[in-house]
């Protein structure tokens, strides 16, 4: 794509524009998302990266809110409990919702929820509970449909929760990941991320009746150290805009070790860290 000789240089080099920069006075291209047009040259409308698909241009914003997908694995907060449904933060324009027909009761039991399963509602999810769900349809007004219908979604529990840039968690087969440092990550493509102690699976189905339990587990000084960096490392790849993935984080947490946990959001520190995080990324790739 031939680029206006007027931009910058850096622009040409990175392909990140601002509101107003020129991209393109070629008339064989489409203006798309993100661009006006202006005598005949197409300019961005945001602060972004320049995309092309075939002849149409538009400009992916750097920060932008969570647009959901069929299939999207999402991290939420409850924050209403509705008439047969939870209102969920999801990142998104809108709330997502969580229908009480959409969850699996304690224990696995099979069977269709009943007016007693309505009046105890707030015992499987409460407002300010943290949901690991997936996105299953949207509702007429666009807003997001959640599931539950899996062992592995649920309440989130035995950790700490950290937000980033959405555009940061790339869509993936698993967003689940146990890391070797003994921590368990769930990246939700919506810039929602829980870091938490491992727990087993075999253990997690074995007690699925308490699924809905509000009582962490006992977390000892090393594994909460082990969350704690973990944690810092996401913030620190988050304030950098390095793709966070569990192969991103685990570099952070190894090239983290030399410092003190406290040391890790230090500016200084943050941009050695993802240094080498991108060197080592392109390496492997």
């Amino acid at each position: 794509m031939d680029i206006d000789t007027e931009a910058p240089a850096s622009n040409l080099a990175t392909q990140i524009v601002t509101p107003g920069s020129a991209i393109t006075s070629d008339s064989a291209y489409m203006r798309g998302h993100g661009t006006f047009g202006e005598h005949g040259t197409i300019y961005s409308s945001v602060a972004g990266v320049v995309e092309r698909i075939n002849k149409l241009v538009s400009v992916r914003s750097l920060k932008q809110r969570y647009g959901g997908e069929i299939g999207d694995i999402v991290v939420g907060r409850i924050t209403e409990v509705a008439s047969k449904r939870w209102r969920v933060d999801v990142n998104s324009r809108q709330d997502g919702m969580l229908l009480l027909s959409s969850i699996n009761l304690p224990g696995g039991i099979q069977r269709r929820k009943s007016d007693s399963d309505e009046l105890q509602m707030r015992s499987f999810f409460a407002e300010g509970d943290l949901v690991f769900a997936e996105v299953q349809s949207y509702f007429a007004d666009g807003a997001l449909s959640l599931h539950t219908r899996s062992i592995q979604y649920g309440k989130l529990r035995n950790g700490t929760f950290v937000s980033v840039f959405p555009q940061l968690v790339p869509r993936s087969r698993t967003h689940f990941h146990t890391l070797p440092c003994g921590v368990d990550v769930v990246l939700g493509v919506n810039g929602y991320i829980w870091v938490s102690k491992h727990v087993p699976v075999a253990r997690v189905e074995a007690n699925a009746e308490h699924i809905y339990s509000d009582e962490n587990e006992s977390i000892s000084d090393d594994e909460r150290e082990s969350i704690a960096r973990v944690a810092n490392c996401i913030g620190l790849l988050n304030r950098l805009y390095v793709k966070i993935t569990d192969t991103s984080i685990i570099f952070a947490f190894e090239a983290s070790l030399p410092y003190p946990v406290k040391d890790l959001l230090s500016i200084d520190v943050a941009t050695e860290l993802a240094h080498n995080v991108t060197s080592r990324l392109k390496l492997q790739a």
